[in-house]
Order: structure tokens, then sequence, then C-alpha cells
């Protein structure tokens, strides 16, 4: 009898670990490759996890397909003898408190702000977020999955030729508590805080849209919703598109009267925090007002943040520690501090905020969530503008004139990617290869060189040019420094135009 990798008509494409979780082309994310991770992800929690608790909490985004994964990661569930806890489409800091809360594992389908051709899957053990130290264990356990599972016969199992379940079973929530457990944690801190306050909140595709809406209306605040969209819109705080600003303006000339606009990324961990003036201001800046607004005494960031960060935390005498970008990076800069430090934070350029310490915030006690939300970076800024009688590009104003820009390109090849990994080893392999690539420009003079996380680069002037490659798509993202927002956009255009530093870059390696 034929076996089932045999009788596959399609070549099927691994799922692979990115900066965090797995991302992958939907078209690449069969519901048997889907299957294969999460019952892989399963084996190892229960090697690692002897009195792991049976339930396995289950949610999801608002794409397309991630009703059909979801229903994938359910079968392998129910397949290793647990009980799979669908909380429905949910934002990925619920459902990861909620997790915490019960001692147990969950699994959030999304591919987060990336484009709805791709969708992703994150694990989180009982204790937390799977870190990159976890990744390992855990693709040995997908590869001993994966060989029992194409080596079964055929006939006998439940997927189709295309790789597809057979049975395609109905989706229906089973704890919809989830949702209101961690609305609670931020609506107990006090009612009507926000009274008053005209405040606008850009819906488009996220996940936490409706929930963000009804948290700020219980606070007090006047809610006005729009581009509330049913077409997935892969809007990212990392890249904030020209469109993007356009768009913010004109919310912000709309609503004259608000006090702030604000949305989440598709899985609302990432927040937006636009001013009234309808300025975008960025989640390195953001984690700053945040980790001074709740007391913190220590701080795990990612090197490409604003180096505002350093001088204000510094100012602050909130103790920095800079990682590779990333999530696990942070989280486990955090746990290695928590031994040493009450209250420790972390954030990430794109604002989701982490917290492995209980923190006091507005009167009240936050029990750890270290995993990246959305929710407390808004509100912390909203309150601390009205505490201090402020209008929130006054707040913004009260950080370190130094200024980010952004950008990336796509499509980069293989081949390029490796040499460009290859690169980062080492600094006398890269300073030459670099000094090509920027001969002749206005940025020749190099000061020192970080590869801490792809190539960063200090120069004489002050200004800051970061070079990474993605973790979960063929593509650089560039990030850039400088004592003028002008002047940060400017050096990210010429980092990623036709014929810019990053092409001079990449015809080098």
């Amino acid at each position: 009898m034929a076996n089932l990798r045999d009788s596959l008509i399609y070549t099927p494409v691994e799922l692979a670990f990115g900066t965090s979780g797995l991302r992958g082309l939907v078209t690449d994310m069969t519901d048997l490759e889907c299957y294969i991770n999460s019952s892989g992800f399963l084996d190892f929690l229960m090697q690692q996890y002897p009195s792991l608790e049976n339930k396995i909490f289950i949610g999801g985004d608002l794409r397309d397909s991630t009703p059909r994964i979801v229903l994938a990661v359910i079968q392998a569930v129910k397949d290793k003898g647990l009980t799979p806890v669908y909380c429905g489409l949910i934002p990925t800091p619920a459902l990861a408190y909620y997790a915490l809360l019960k001692n147990a594992a969950c699994i959030m389908v999304t591919g987060s702000h990336i484009p709805a051709d791709r969708n992703g899957i994150k694990f989180y053990k009982p204790d937390g977020e799977v870190l990159k130290e976890d990744e390992q264990a855990i693709k040995q356990c997908v590869a001993r999955a994966r060989a029992r599972l194409y080596e079964s016969v055929f006939s006998q199992g439940s997927f189709m030729v295309n790789g597809m379940l057979i049975k395609q079973s109905k989706l229906s929530e089973t704890d919809a508590n989830t949702k209101t457990v961690f609305a609670e944690r931020y609506t107990n801190i006090g009612n009507q805080l926000l009274m008053g306050k005209q405040i606008v909140v850009y819906q488009h595709s996220a996940v936490g849209r409706d929930m963000l809406c009804e948290i700020l209306e219980k606070l007090g605040a006047d809610i006005i919703r729009t581009g509330r969209s049913e077409t997935f819109i892969p809007i990212d705080t990392e890249n904030i598109t020209a469109d993007n600003k356009a768009y913010f303006k004109s919310l912000a000339k709309q609503y004259p009267d608000s006090f702030a606009i604000v949305s989440t990324d598709g899985d609302s961990d990432r927040p937006f925090v636009i001013d009234e003036t309808g300025e975008f201001h960025r989640g390195d800046a953001l984690g700053c007002l945040v980790a001074s607004e709740i007391k913190a005494d220590f701080a795990a960031l990612p090197i490409s943040s604003n180096d505002a960060v350093d001088i204000f935390c510094a100012d602050n005498n909130i103790p920095v520690v800079h990682t590779k970008i990333g999530s696990p990076y942070v989280i486990s800069a955090m746990r290695t501090a928590a031994t040493q430090y009450k209250k420790v934070v972390g954030w990430e350029v794109n604002g989701g905020f982490l917290t492995s310490s209980p923190i006091e915030f507005m009167g009240t006690r936050l029990l750890p969530l270290p995993t990246r939300d959305a929710f407390l970076p808004i509100l912390s800024v909203l309150f601390m503008a009205i505490k201090r009688r402020v209008l929130l590009s006054e707040l913004f104003r009260t950080l370190p004139d130094r200024y980010t820009g952004g950008g990336l390109i796509d499509n980069i090849p293989a081949d390029k990617i490796t040499g460009f990994k290859e690169l980062c080893t080492h600094k006398d392999k890269a300073m030459p290869v670099i000094s090509k690539a920027f001969q002749n420009s206005e940025l020749s003079r190099l000061e020192r060189l970080d590869l801490t996380d792809g190539l960063r680069l200090i120069f004489k002037s002050g200004d800051v040019l970061h070079f990474r490659t993605s973790g979960n798509a063929p593509q650089f993202r560039v990030y850039t420094n400088t004592s003028s927002q002008q002047q940060a956009d400017e050096l990210a255009e010429k980092a990623i135009s036709s014929g810019g530093y990053i092409e001079k870059l990449i015809e080098r390696l």
C-alpha cells in the first residue's frame, strides 16, 4: 500500500521559524504541513512538561486562510489526545495572557502584519512564548512527526493527495471568556479616565479592532470608528509608508477635535499611536514613555532601536540592554534581568511592549505579560498626556531629538541573503565591502560597526544606517537614525531606492 508521501501530488515546502514563530506562503501552508508542525510542537511540550495541562488554547487573526489552518491545528491537538479550546479570532496578547493564567500552552494562527498571501503559526509554552533556544528541539520533534506521517498508509489517513484534510469540520468558538478576561485587565484600572476625549480608532482588519474600541469606551472615551475593512490590510508599524502617513494626516483633518488616533497591526500585538496632528510615533519612542510611566528599573530592547532610547533611559535611571531583533531575544534578556531587578520590561521598534514582572498601572496591579502587547502602550501614553494636561504631540516632544526612518526591499535572491549573513559574522570581512559600497557618499566616514543583528553602521556625523535580512521573507529591512525626521526619511530612501545603498551592498556580496 502506498504511503502518504508518495501519494502527494505536490512538493511539500517545509515551514521555518522566522524572527518570531513560523511563517510561510498560504499555498505552502497546507493542512498537512500545519498539522505536522503543530504535532511536533505538541510532542515537544509533552517531553518538556510531563504534567502538561490537557487543554490547548487556540486562536487566530482575520486572514481568509486562518480558519482553515486553525482546523488543522485543532485536528493535531485532538490526535494527541489533548483537548483543543478554540478561543475565536482574538488578539495574540489576549490568547497568550489567558493561557498563562491557566498555566497552559496555546497556539496562535497569525501572519501578524505580512501580506494576506502569507500566514503563520505562533507557539506558546505554559510559561510563555517559545524562545530561540527551544527551536532546535521543536524542529527535531517536527522532523520525527513528519517522518511518521509520511510513512503512514495513505488510504488509512486523514489527508487528500493535495495535502488537505478529508473531513472539513465547522469551526465553533468554545471559550468566549478569553476576550473578556483580557479586556478586564485594562478596564479594571478605573472608570472614566478618558472622559471627554475623542479618540479615532482606525480599525482596518486588526483582529483586536472591536476590543480596543470597547476598552476605550469603558474608560470614558468618545470613540470614532473608521477604516473598517473586510479585506485583510497588511499594515506594518515598522514600515509606515507615504500612503499611511497621508491617511493619518487626513484623519487628523477630518476629526480636528480628536485627542489621538490609535490602531494595531493584524494580530493586535503592535500599536499605532498617532497624535492630534496626524503624526505617527514609532514604537521605540513609545516604549520609552511607557517604561517611565510604570517606573521600570530595567529594559531590554533590540539593537535597531532609536538611540534616543538610550539617552532617555539614562536620564531616567533605567539600565538598558540591546538584543538581537525579535521578541524571543528580548524575553530571554528580560528573564536574565529578573534575577536582579524588580520591574523588568522590554519593547520592540514595532511598539509591542512586554513585561516580565508585575507592574503598577493607574493604581492597579497588572500581572506579567511577557509577549508583545499593543494595548498597554496605547493606554499608557493617553493617560500620561491627560495627567500632564498636554497634547499627545507635546508629550512626545519631551523625548530627545533623534529620529528614525525605515523601509524594505523585497524579493532579494536567496544567494544574496546567504552572502549577507556570512558578511555579518566578522568585522574584518564586512569592512572592505562597506567601504566600497559607501565610497564617494556623504556617509563615507564610518566611526564603528555593530554586528549584533545585521550591519549597524554608526557614522562620525551621528547618523546611523542599519541593514538586516527579514527573518521570514526574502527582504532587506533598513533602519535609519538621525537628528531630524526629514534626514532620517531621506537616508532611508537613499538606502532602498534603485541604485541605492542596499543595491550597492548587494552587488558586492
